[in-house]
């Protein structure tokens, strides 16, 4: 399963004094809908369009594997 890593990339840029975002200041900085942004955050395995990824990536200044990684559900559930 695929888990996006928002909520810490959020607590990140916040804990490095770049200030609070909120999932409408960042749809508004990345023109994805709030919505997506939310299921992306609480939706465990929600499937989204590369060009997210994309815009996630380039407003918080990192990598692909800074916003997403890949959790073996059978090794959790074991």
């Amino acid at each position: 399963m695929i888990r996006f890593k928002l909520q810490e990339l959020i607590a990140e840029r916040q804990f490095r004094g770049d200030g609070r975002v909120t999932l409408t200041e960042l749809s508004k900085a990345t023109g994805i809908n709030r919505v997506t942004l939310s299921k992306l955050v609480n939706q465990r395995g929600h499937s989204t369009v590369t060009d997210n990824i994309d815009q996630l990536c380039r407003f918080f200044n990192c990598k692909v594997s800074d916003v997403m990684e890949y959790v073996d559900q059978k090794a959790q559930k074991e």
